[in-house]
């Protein structure tokens, strides 16, 4: 089923794009193991791919996505498994991604729906956007990265709000904290991105290559900070504190 929740596309019209597509609204695009395989798949094909010149990540319709499907966070917190989560995967290919990164956002970002965009070289948004971190709310810890990057993007504070208080940020609030870097209309959230990414696709690939990696500097330090907080989250998956808020959430 991962094939129809994440839909990969290449389209005439934006040429050199790899699109990565969230497309489970039913289920707000809550991310499954499969569909976390799936997009980490499609980075590393893209990546390789010397014809792939920027990739593009949208989702539907009002929704980018809810976040990690809580019942894979329930049922992993009660397998008694310390394997590394398929997440991970993805995340790891997400930050060490060769090629530029746009994403394009409309309605819910959850959870590591905000943080992927914190691995994306500019984030298109909407105003009707909500980017929610509920870690502490669910017994969990900062991921992705995002205890290093957003204190160096947003300052301490916007980041503590966002990752420990769980508080939301409006697409005009993210943008004045720095996760974002345009607002448009609903309708022109996917065209905008694409249109960015199909622009930066056009750009001379070696130029392009070693600005980004000027601009986003060493990335052993995030990747070791990524590697700490997947210790801690692991551990946190399995806490009392956790599951209780996980059973809390799916018995609403």
């Amino acid at each position: 089923m991962s094939e129809h929740h994440i839909l990969l596309e290449q389209v005439e019209s934006f040429p050199g794009v790899q699109i990565i597509r969230f497309n489970r609204p039913e289920k707000k695009n809550a991310i499954t193991e499969a569909m976390y395989g799936r997009m980490a798949e499609a980075l590393k094909t893209a990546n390789a791919d010397p014809a792939i010149r920027a990739i593009a990540v949208l989702g539907t319709d009002g929704c980018f996505t809810a976040g990690n499907d809580m019942k894979d966070f329930l049922t992993y917190a009660m397998s008694g498994s310390f394997s590394r989560p398929v997440a991970f995967d993805f995340l790891q290919e997400l930050a060490d991604s060769a090629k530029p990164i746009v994403s394009g956002v409309d309605g819910l970002a959850i959870g590591i729906g905000t943080t992927i965009n914190m691995h994306c070289d500019l984030t298109v948004a909407s105003a009707r956007s909500l980017f929610k971190a509920p870690f502490v709310d669910l017994g969990l810890v900062p991921e992705a990265g995002s205890s290093l990057i957003a204190p160096r993007v947003m300052g301490y504070q916007r980041a503590f709000a966002l990752l420990v208080a769980g508080e939301g940020f409006t697409g005009q609030e993210a943008k004045d904290a720095g996760l974002v870097y345009r607002l448009v209309d609903p309708a022109e959230v996917a065209p905008e991105t694409l249109r960015i990414a199909a622009r930066l696709a056009t750009l001379p690939p070696e130029a392009l290559a070693v600005s980004r990696a000027l601009l986003r500097g060493d990335r052993a330090p995030l990747m070791e900070r990524m590697n700490e907080e997947l210790v801690y989250f692991a551990a946190r998956l399995k806490s009392a504190e956790a599951r209780k808020a996980f059973e809390a959430f799916l018995n609403k």
